[in-house]
């Protein structure tokens, strides 16, 4: 997966939050989920919800579901 930093005209930096580049070298950081990845306990599944709670990919591996949220939001050049 390539990650995709995108500078804003105001100046800020929008994009996929990896380890792979300290994007605090850049500056102070303000993090925000674009999705959220929970266990469903009664399922035995991992699922990726977006901002308004609704499930949009489910899988028995997480590892999965944060491989395809990273594709998913690559795709729409969110966040």
């Amino acid at each position: 997966m390539n990650t995709v930093l995108r500078f804003r005209s105001d100046g800020t930096v929008a994009g996929l939050y990896t380890e792979m580049i300290d994007l605090a070298d850049l500056g102070r950081l303000t993090i925000q989920r674009a999705s959220s990845i929970e266990f469903d306990n009664p399922g035995q599944l991992w699922r990726v919800f977006d901002r308004e709670g609704r499930c949009i990919h489910a899988s028995a591996s997480r590892t999965d579901c944060l491989a395809w949220e990273a594709e998913l939001f690559s795709r729409r050049n969110e966040p």
